[in-house]
């Protein structure tokens, strides 16, 4: 029952113009009557072509003939202003937009994610759990598949068929206002062809095609070569599509060559659909571009086939796609299903298999962590993989490289775990060069050539110098990284230029800069100050540069972040000082048992081991950061700052989840893992990175692994997100498991 005919995969976004003369046009109206006349002629004839060209693929002018309506047009308007109107084809090039160009925007109703199945067996599963679930029907619940475009979700305001607001998604309830630059993206039509009274919100997706993006990316670096700049290339579509959405400048957009499919309302009632198929018809019709690469499937079997279809040409399409929406084709069967807390029951995204690539492997190098762990990296060829190109993977530890048998000059085998982390998968021998050696482990630090050591657990391998320059750096990263400090705006390039002026030694040293001296601070580019005078530019062949700065606006963020920085809670400063082992949840631990700094630092080994969770090795490192003199005097240095070093005492006890521990696994979309645990422990309960007998309950979102396997396994309760909700809410723990779905 595949609707989308014979070729699945036919050239979806146009790229030339069909062959046909000029129209003819009329001489200049004398008249604003007449004008007034002309002006709807070509605004009809305009919107309908451009209807053809992007919602039918099907153009009957020429690019030629297009272009010679739009120039009457444009001209008749400016002979005639009153009659410029805002739906008119030639507002569509913007201007600046100044100061609340990203204005924030809420949604008609929330723009939810998708559940995801990673392979065919996941999808399977969902189909027969749906069936299940569907009110039964003659012939079976029906299944709309249609391409996952790999862009940026988008949501279209009409008010009485007007474009009035566009929106990105945002956190799925309230986005940015994105109006003007839309208005620039030349297939969503000003206006429907068929309006619908009052307003409704259309939603789908904004991408670049493949060709543009890298017609904008030769750009890019032709004009970085003219300037004598690096060339800043986007990573993959995907961003370029996003960077476009959002830039400043509404002209900046209508340069770049954005399209959309559109396949979604915010309210289906709002329509004359009753089903996904039957809307999908109502927006082409309307003048919205829809993708013709989709299905109606009538079974299992038809979805997964289509699915599979799409995963083997995939590469053909002119645009990237990272895998297949499938949804409940009826739009009442999609309401008695609902939606979890996170996505709706009635759609799933089937995400294609990570991609795999070969290149060859050129060094293994070794960076150094905060606490002087030495990494070795791949550094390989430049390869293209799930979208964007990657040269540099992490081979975790000596044992990892052994394992994977990976050696300089190897033939290797690259892939994104989960599309986004790029991992070596391990070498074809038969490739391997005749000369290829086993890789060492160097014997001394490769930043400050200290000697280094194997840790007690036989695994890492660290360096033994605390004033390792390399852990220095780590550790100034570390304070001001999310979980710890949060300080937006301190990037690595920028730690390692105040490192290098001598502004930065320790953190305590991030509170003591100023806007004065962060603004002066050189950023290591360059720009051209003025020309040289022909003899010095004949001897250099050069113009005179001078160094760019930091600036007085950013400088004045970046203190306002620091000084926000002090009201963080103690737990997160004593994480952040990067202590080894402690991580957040020790963290966490400590404060709970000790309440400050100063009994912490007072606190004997065995005191500390008494401390549930806190094992010897973890209060040996204690004891030993405390009795350092530095250290010592960086706490003081905090102290003076304004820092957090204690907190108030609480009465755990009576804290409504007081005695229960929960592990959370899977995905969250209504807050992050970090973010559910805290809440969780503010009401008195504990987390767990690991299931056990002696877990009160595991919490599993979408993607939940091996922790959730072993929940079941033993036994222990599991609740979805939307569980997780209700317990923060009331503090009590619901009667009833959640349903399969």
């Amino acid at each position: 029952m595949n609707a989308s005919g014979a070729n699945l995969f036919e050239e979806g976004v146009r790229e030339g113009g069909a062959s046909s003369p000029a129209p003819a046009t009329t001489s200049a109206p004398a008249t604003t009557s007449a004008a007034r006349e002309r002006a709807a002629q070509l605004r009809a004839q305009i919107d309908h072509n451009t209807w053809l060209y992007y919602a039918l693929d099907a153009p009957e002018l020429s690019d030629a003939a297009f272009d010679s309506l739009m120039r009457e047009l444009i001209e008749l308007e400016r002979r005639f202003p009153e009659l410029v109107t805002a739906s008119s084809p030639t507002q569509r090039v913007g201007g600046f937009v100044p100061g609340e160009a990203f204005a924030p925007v809420t949604h008609a109703t929330r723009m939810y994610s998708l559940d995801n199945a990673m392979d065919l067996d996941e999808l399977d599963a969902w189909l027969t759990r749906t069936i299940l679930a569907t009110e039964p029907v003659e012939g079976g619940p029906a299944f709309v598949c249609e391409l996952k475009i790999d862009g940026s979700s988008l949501a279209l305001t009409y008010r009485d068929g007007e474009l009035i607001r566009a929106a990105t998604r945002g956190d799925g309830i309230t986005g940015e206002d994105v109006t003007a630059n839309v208005r620039t993206v030349r297939d969503i039509p000003l206006r429907l062809r068929t309006p619908i009274a009052g307003e409704i919100e259309l939603r789908g997706e904004i991408f670049m095609p493949k060709a543009s993006f890298e017609r904008l990316n030769a750009q890019i670096q032709a004009q970085a070569r003219a300037e004598a700049k690096d060339a800043r290339p986007f990573a993959n579509p995907r961003n370029a599509a996003a960077g476009s959405l959002r830039q400043k400048d509404a002209r900046v957009t209508s340069e770049r060559d954005l399209a959309t499919f559109i396949y979604a309302t915010a309210d289906d009632a709002a329509l004359p659909a009753q089903s996904q198929w039957e809307l999908l018809a109502w927006l082409r019709e309307a003048g919205l571009h829809t993708n013709p690469h989709v299905a109606l499937c009538a079974t299992p079997a038809e979805v997964r086939a289509f699915c599979e279809r799409a995963c083997e040409q995939r590469t053909s399409l002119p645009y990237d796609i990272d895998g297949v929406v499938v949804k409940v084709n009826d739009f009442l069967q999609q309401r008695r299903l609902g939606t979890t807390a996170k996505a709706p029951r009635w759609a799933i995204a089937f995400k294609f298999p990570p991609e795999e690539k070969t290149t060859i492997l050129r060094a293994i190098v070794v960076q150094v962590g905060r606490t002087g762990v030495l990494t070795p990296v791949a550094e390989f060829d430049p390869v293209l993989v799930a979208g964007s190109t990657v040269s540099r993977a992490t081979l975790h530890n000596l044992d990892e490289v052994r394992r994977k048998d990976v050696r300089v000059g190897d033939t290797i085998i690259i892939r994104k775990a989960g599309d986004v982390i790029p991992e070596v998968i391990g070498a074809i021998p038969s490739l391997r060069p005749a000369d290829a050696r086993e890789w060492e482990m160097p014997h001394a630090c490769p930043s400050c050539g200290s000697p280094v050591f194997r840790d007690e657990d036989g695994v890492a391998v660290r360096c033994s110098s605390a004033e390792c320059p390399a852990q220095q750096l780590e550790r100034l990263g570390h304070w001001v990284s999310r979980g710890a400090m949060d300080i937006d705006g301190l990037g690595p390039k920028l730690i390692e230029k105040l490192v290098e002026s001598g502004l930065l030694v320790d953190v305590a040293d991030f509170y003591r800069l100023t806007v004065a001296q962060l603004a002066a601070l050189p950023t290591g580019e360059e720009k051209y100050a003025r020309a040289m005078s022909p003899e010095k530019r004949e001897q250099t062949g050069d113009f005179e540069k001078e160094p760019v700065l930091l600036g007085e606006t950013v400088a004045a963020k970046v203190v306002a972040q620091i000084e926000e920085s002090k009201t963080r809670p103690f737990a997160r400063v004593l994480f952040g000082l990067g202590i080894r082992n402690v991580g957040k949840t020790i963290a966490e631990l400590l404060c709970h048992r000790f309440g400050s700094i100063d009994a912490l630092c007072a606190a004997a080994e065995e005191e500390l081991c008494a401390t549930p969770g806190i094992g010897s090795v973890i209060a040996r490192t204690l004891t030993q950061f405390f009795a350092t003199p530095d250290n010592l005097r960086l706490i003081e240095a905090l102290r003076s700052a304004g820092l957090t070093l204690a907190q108030e005492p609480t009465d755990e006890q009576s804290l409504p989840l007081a005695g229960l521990t929960f592990v959370l696994t899977g995905t969250l979309e209504a807050y992050s893992r970090d973010e559910a645990e805290e809440l969780l422990k503010r009401l008195g309960a504990k987390t767990a990175s690991s299931v056990s007998k002696k877990t009160s309950s595991v919490i599993a979102g979408p993607n939940a692994g091996s922790k959730l396997t072993k929940a079941l396994e033993l036994g222990v309760p599991v609740f979805s997100e939307a569980d997780l909700l209700t317990i923060l809410a009331t503090g009590e723990i619901p009667p009833v498991y959640p349903d399969v779905l």
